[in-house]
């Protein structure tokens, strides 16, 4: 808790008056946060999605977020106490040679905190498959600091067709469970999943973004497991904005957990 001096404590001493201290509110990235405490939210209210009849999906309260280098250093002690962050992905990689360079830290820090923790790649369909498969696997060698099914985040097919940028796709989501075990799970845009993945990679469970408050609309019967409802939510540790997700229907954490087997 800091005290701060008003302007007014440094005028002349025949002007000077009754110092005035203001004490501020806790900075939620360096303050531990009371219990209680409210906590930052996203721009869009959500008292009444709940009970929106259009929507055909149910909206769970059991949120998450998703980070990379973006955010920043990040207190994952104050971000494990936010209600929007009951899991997190991070950034690891992103086509066939970057590396985030955040990636490790935020990952030993979520643990730490006690965070169920997944990671994500950032596709690039005019890269091979095989080259940034080896780029994730050198970031994440395996699975046994996870706690979530990795991710791929698909959001743009780059300047190739559409046959071979889901092909392309294809081999690299089948690639990333050859290696792990694991289907990953799908991050896309509404719009983006509509036009060019809809009916072909049904098999898998999808994050979807759409920044609303409603849930999107989707073509066909997708695994729609999550909905990135946000990416300008305000959450404890982090200073800036980050994304928001929530579950859908009856899809929860156990969904996207990774089951090991005891040893």
């Amino acid at each position: 808790m800091c005290l701060l001096l008003c302007p007014s404590a440094f005028v002349p001493a025949e002007k000077k008056s009754k110092v005035v201290v203001n004490i501020s509110e806790p900075d939620a990235y360096i303050d531990p946060l009371p219990s209680g405490m409210p906590h930052r939210s996203a721009e869009i209210s959500f008292s009444s999605v709940a009970k929106n009849v259009r929507s055909r999906h149910r909206i769970s309260d059991r949120q998450g977020i998703d980070v990379s280098h973006y955010q920043g250093n990040i207190n994952w002690k104050n971000v494990s106490i936010d209600e929007h962050a009951s899991f997190v992905y991070i950034k690891a990689t992103e086509s066939s040679s970057l590396v985030d360079n955040m990636y490790n830290q935020n990952l030993r820090g979520a643990r730490a905190a006690g965070i169920p923790v997944g990671t994500y790649h950032f596709f690039s369909p005019t890269t091979s498959a095989v080259a940034q498969l080896l780029n994730l696997t050198r970031t994440m060698p395996d699975l046994h600091n996870q706690d979530l099914i990795p991710m791929v985040d698909v959001e743009t097919r780059g300047k190739v067709s559409v046959p071979q940028f889901r092909e392309r796709l294809r081999q690299f989501l089948i690639g990333m469970e050859e290696k792990y075990g694991v289907k990953p799970i799908i991050y896309t845009g509404t719009n983006f999943y509509n036009k060019y993945l809809c009916g072909y990679f049904d098999e898998y469970l999808y994050m979807i973004a759409k920044y609303a408050d409603e849930p999107p609309d989707l073509n066909g019967n997708p695994k729609f497991a999550i909905w990135q409802y946000s990416s300008k939510g305000q959450v404890a540790g982090i200073r800036g904005y980050v994304d928001l997700s929530r579950f859908v229907d009856d899809y929860d954490l156990n969904d996207i957990r990774i089951v090991k087997r005891k040893r």
